[in-house]
């Protein structure tokens, strides 16, 4: 189990090729880029960027929310089309950072209680994933509370389909879903690609990782227990904290705790 960051947490603090550098220097062991525009996308980009990663493990890349992962479901085959051309250059970008995994949203859901087309989810992913695989990339589906994953049994009722399933576990997002977060851990038990981590103040809001109210040996255990060793990234946002030391302070605190697991 190796602890990294999310370049996320430099968001509108440094451009992404900046912020992968720094996480080098703050001894991160992985990292997931976040990469926040269609222009990121591009391979070009990722070829001018990989040499300021060289060292360090990329994990997975990460879109930015709706930019063209919602394409990827329409009934359109052009809308659809346009979907795939975005994620073929998304795929050879993550090639050429050597990294093996997707952290995917999907689609925007209105509600948790909306209607589920779980066949249209199915299809949709497994073609995706099939796409991606080629490349030697697992698609892995992120819990998020506004989007495709957004509650306990989605997961369950989608691979129940599509036969099988990676999963991105991330803890503020089963907290903002009104879930416990065990829930989701014990749903994708086995399945587990990798996850994301942040903590909480007892007021609600977001913070790095030892400065909350989460035990975190507690919910390592629960992962372990559930048949996970992958990587660990903190993900949480600028205004989580105030200065970039604290990132490493944080990335410490859980290498200790997950030594000692």
């Amino acid at each position: 189990m190796k602890i990294g960051l999310s370049t996320a947490c430099l968001y509108l603090k440094q451009y992404t090729e900046d912020a992968i550098a720094t996480i080098k220097s703050l001894g991160a062991e992985t990292a997931e880029i976040f990469l926040g525009t269609f222009y990121e996308y591009r391979p070009e980009f990722a070829q001018k960027f990989a040499p300021r990663a060289e060292g360090l493990e990329i994990n997975s890349v990460h879109t930015f929310t709706n930019n063209f992962e919602p394409m990827l479901f329409n009934r359109s085959r052009r809308v659809r089309g346009d979907g795939y051309y975005w994620l073929d250059q998304l795929m050879r970008s993550a090639q050429i950072f050597g990294c093996k995994n997707y952290s995917f949203h999907g689609i925007t859901r209105k509600s948790a209680d909306q209607p589920s087309n779980f066949d249209l989810f199915a299809e949709t992913l497994s073609a995706a994933a099939e796409f991606c695989s080629g490349y030697g990339v697992r698609l892995c589906l992120e819990n998020v509370f506004w989007s495709t994953y957004n509650r306990p049994g989605v997961f369950t009722e989608i691979k129940n389909r599509a036969g099988s399933l990676w999963g991105v576990f991330d803890i503020k997002q089963a907290r903002r879903s009104g879930y416990p977060y065990a829930m989701y851990i014990e749903e994708m038990a086995g399945s587990i690609s990798h996850v994301h981590l942040s903590d909480v103040r007892e007021n609600g809001k977001m913070c790095l990782p030892g400065r909350g109210v989460y035990d975190f040996a507690e919910i390592l255990k629960r992962l372990k227990g559930a048949g996970f060793d992958g990587n660990v990234l903190i993900e949480v946002y600028p205004e989580d904290y105030d200065d970039i030391s604290e990132l490493k302070v944080s990335l410490e605190f859980l290498k200790e705790i997950a030594y000692k697991i």
